[in-house]
């Protein structure tokens, strides 16, 4: 169990291979829903580490391990989130600020109601590996809605958001420190 969403299943793939120098240990790495173990939509690549020995523990991590994280998450709903509108309230975020950007959201809210977001992943997260970083495509959407005297909630508008980022990794004074740069 990884958390209350997620579990792994890390067993062994095949006997190790025991060479005088080390030990070869393939384990399976692949990533589900807590509870619900289901075949997930990718396939699995066989892939090798490089050849050194000046460590004494060499990890590798494959595309599909985080390929079936990304799928555990989302079936989980881990990519679902309200913002309420105690946090909106805090960065002043109300329908008056909407409505002077999107003159529709004007015309409904002559008086200023908070907000409250609903943030909602549409597609399972696409993660990629490459050479020195990794990229993330997340697709998803932002409705925000007005939040009412009398408690209940109007949807305003909602925004469809496509992003694609890469992420690399590097190793500083001992620290494991990454860069996020926003693609597109």
């Amino acid at each position: 169990q990884i958390d209350d969403l997620a579990e792994v299943d890390y067993s062994l793939s095949s006997s190790p291979a025991v060479f005088q120098p080390f030990i070869d240990l393939d384990l399976k790495g692949v990533v589900f829903p807590a509870g619900n173990y289901t075949d997930c939509p990718y396939m699995a690549a066989s892939f090798t580490i490089p050849n050194q020995s000046d460590s004494m523990l060499y990890l590798g991590f494959s595309e599909y391990f985080f390929q079936t994280s990304s799928f555990a998450y989302y079936t989980a709903g881990a990519f679902n989130m309200i913002i309420a509108e105690e946090t909106c309230s805090y960065f002043n975020i109300n329908t008056e600020i909407f409505g002077s950007i999107i003159p529709e959201v004007a015309k409904y809210s002559v008086t200023p109601y908070p907000v409250m977001l609903k943030l909602m992943s549409t597609e399972i997260p696409i993660i990629s590996l490459q050479q020195d970083s990794f990229t993330l495509e997340i697709q998803g959407s932002v409705e925000v809605l007005a939040v009412l005297p009398d408690s209940t909630t109007q949807s305003l508008f909602t925004l469809n958001i496509a992003a694609n980022t890469s992420i690399s990794l590097n190793i500083f004074d001992k620290k494991l420190v990454g860069s996020l740069c926003l693609n597109r």
